[in-house]
């Protein structure tokens, strides 16, 4: 049996997964971090991921959440954690409700509603923040942080003896290293990344390119919360990403268009850092 289509990009010691097509589905994942973005579809491989950070309800990112829900209960599996944007989470919990008397059977997780700056420890050194993004209906934008707690440089020369004492006696020996690791867009116009220092240099980016003809005007397109191709030859120098992962493109696309249109107007792809997820 056929599971649903996803890519997989290895990236240091973590793995990105998904596939995105603009009105039809989007998901992704990081199994390695126990957590996942947008519940367009669910591929059944991705079942064991146990927390999903939803950017907004349109269906093409939010219509597999029952299936999924479903699907755990159905292997014992323990209740997931959904977080999601708090305007979201009252008509979610009652889809829910007429999905359990649909199906007969319960559907046990956790809405978790978020709202912009929020920061949620998804493990002692995974960190995930929230972001407003710019769409039609309400959305964010995340950010996967590393967490590393290290010694203060002026304690570096001390036994470790010293350095139980200080600490027991209340002195803060240690300062906080935030790596930003993966960001992810959602649906939002490019530029309001920019807003955001961290989105343009974690390690990778997950962004949406819904439009790459360059014939739409921006205007119209950024009305509507998405982003062009035009959009990232406007700030092409501005990303310091180890790589970027474009995806969400419109189905009036083919792939070759797609390749096409970006080797194009971005000649060598960022330096080859950029990765098309058609």
């Amino acid at each position: 049996m056929r599971d649903l289509p996803y890519y997989s990009f290895k990236h240091r010691d973590y793995t990105i997964e998904g596939y995105s097509r603009g009105a039809v589905q989007t998901y992704w994942r990081i199994p390695e971090f126990n957590l996942g973005f947008d519940l367009g579809a669910q591929p059944w491989s991705f079942m064991g991921t146990p927390n999903w950070f939803v950017s907004h309800s349109h269906m093409d990112h939010l219509a597999a959440l029952p299936q999924y829900v479903t699907r755990r209960r159905m292997m014992k599996m323990s209740p997931p954690t959904i977080y999601l944007p708090k305007e979201a989470k009252v008509p979610v919990e009652q889809l829910l409700f007429q999905w359990q008397r649909l199906d007969r059977g319960h559907l046990p997780c956790t809405l978790v509603p978020i709202e912009p700056d929020m920061e949620i420890a998804v493990s002692r050194n995974i960190l995930v923040k929230t972001f407003l993004a710019k769409h039609t209906i309400n959305a964010m934008s995340f950010v996967v942080y590393q967490v590393k707690t290290k010694l203060k440089p002026e304690y570096l020369c001390l036994t470790g003896e010293q350095i139980r004492d200080l600490r027991q006696s209340g002195v803060e020996i240690t300062y906080e290293v935030r790596t930003p690791l993966v960001a992810y867009s959602g649906d939002t116009r490019l530029d309001i990344l920019l807003q955001y220092p961290d989105f343009l240099s974690a390690q990778v980016l997950i962004a949406e390119m819904t439009f790459i003809s360059l014939e739409h005007p921006l205007a119209t397109i950024h009305k509507y919360g998405h982003s062009d191709l035009a959009d990232f030859v406007s700030i092409k120098d501005e990303f310091k990403n180890e790589a970027i992962i474009a995806s969400h493109f419109s189905t009036r696309y083919t792939g070759k268009q797609i390749e096409n249109q970006v080797d194009k107007y971005l000649p060598g792809r960022l330096g080859g850092r950029l990765k098309l997820f058609i």
